[in-house]
């Protein structure tokens, strides 16, 4: 399910484990071998692969697979819960991924080099897009993840160094009640800083669970002397008592360059009564006196786009009209950042988010 917070603490060894009335040599399916001390052997489930040349790769996957929730009655431990704090409800294990929240937070990274980007970018504008797709790219993270995270523990850490994406990062549960992560990176070329605290706060209304990620979130350019800072949109899990699981972001969140001005306003919108507004992105970049720069638009399960807000107006009048679209007539599109990595057909794969641009 993570890309970066599975691959950064490999479990060494083979799937064996012993009992007392087993012999010592006798595998048993199922158990992960935590001993490193034993971990000489290649090639088994579980094992971090071989380095190459020098390289050390990470894997990909986790090494248990995830068990059905099938057997379990939702509604039976959740028909109580109608309206409550759910961090103060205890959840059969089954409804986790085998995951800390400590290290999801860790997935915000995943796109760290939209952050070196904007970064090298002279523009404010330019730097400030960048940093829209950043934002997004971390909530398109949470795509078909439906699964909770396990709450870390009072005073545990995370830490995570990626000499080959350039940054470093740690993360720590600094309150258990309410539950608080904070978290700090920096770049290995001092070129940024990003940190920030959450307070993950859910909530159960019947037939989904709705996470509303409080905390402020903050991007410092070192070159360019700006800090960004933003917040999160709120997270709705659907049909958790009956049905198939979905996920949509809602809300307004803003992007504020304290240096210049500028701000970035994206509006996750709802799904609405027949879908038609899924996962659909819209926003504008605008300056100290609200005039708009950049009209920024798209999906975050997929890619968002830019274009001047002049087109884009006439853009959109022209489709209130019915008329048939002429992309020529507004000039290239802008894309600012894919989100789902294609497969072979050239559509949107359910795979996590790429790096693909």
């Amino acid at each position: 399910p993570s890309s970066v917070g599975a691959s950064a603490s490999a479990v060494s060894g083979s799937w064996s484990s012993t009992s007392p009335a087993e012999p010592a040599n006798q595998k048993v399916t199922g158990m992960v071998d935590l001993d490193r001390s034993r971990s000489g052997r290649t090639g088994k489930a579980g094992e971090r692969p071989p380095p190459e040349n020098g390289i050390q790769k990470h894997r990909t996957c986790l090494p248990a697979p995830m068990f059905t929730r099938s057997d379990f009655s939702v509604w039976s431990i959740l028909k109580k819960c109608i309206g409550l704090e759910l961090s103060k409800i205890t959840m059969p294990i089954a409804f986790n991924e085998p995951l800390s929240f400590l290290q999801r937070i860790t997935e915000y990274m995943e796109h760290v080099y939209l952050v070196h980007q904007a970064s090298r970018q002279p523009q404010a504008l330019d730097r400030m897009q960048s940093v829209a797709a950043f934002a997004v790219s971390a909530v398109a993270s949470q795509w078909e993840r439906t699964g909770k995270p396990f709450n870390p523990l009072l005073g545990e850490t995370y830490e995570l160094v990626r000499e080959d994406l350039g940054f470093r990062f740690i993360s720590e549960q600094v309150s258990h009640h309410p539950p608080i992560s904070a978290f700090y990176s920096e770049g290995l070329s001092e070129d940024f800083v990003f940190h920030g605290s959450i307070y993950p706060k859910l909530r159960f209304w019947g037939k989904s669970v709705e996470a509303e990620p409080r905390g402020t979130i903050t991007l410092e350019l070192l070159k360019h002397n700006e800090a960004y800072t933003w917040t999160n949109p709120t997270c709705c899990v659907h049909n958790v008592i009956i049905g198939k699981l979905w996920i949509e972001q809602y809300g307004t969140v803003e992007i504020l360059n304290h240096r210049t001005g500028d701000k970035c306003v994206l509006n996750f919108k709802p799904c609405g009564l027949f879908g038609k507004e899924l996962h659909k992105v819209e926003g504008h970049i605008q300056d100290r006196n609200k005039k708009k720069l950049f009209v920024i638009y798209g999906k975050w399960t997929e890619c968002l786009w830019g274009i001047d807000p002049a087109a884009y107006e006439s853009f959109r009048k022209q489709e209130r009209r019915g008329e048939p679209r002429r992309k020529a007539r507004f000039g290239p599109h802008r894309s600012l950042r894919q989100l789902r990595q294609p497969d072979s057909h050239g559509t949107p794969s359910s795979a996590r988010p790429s790096s693909r641009r």
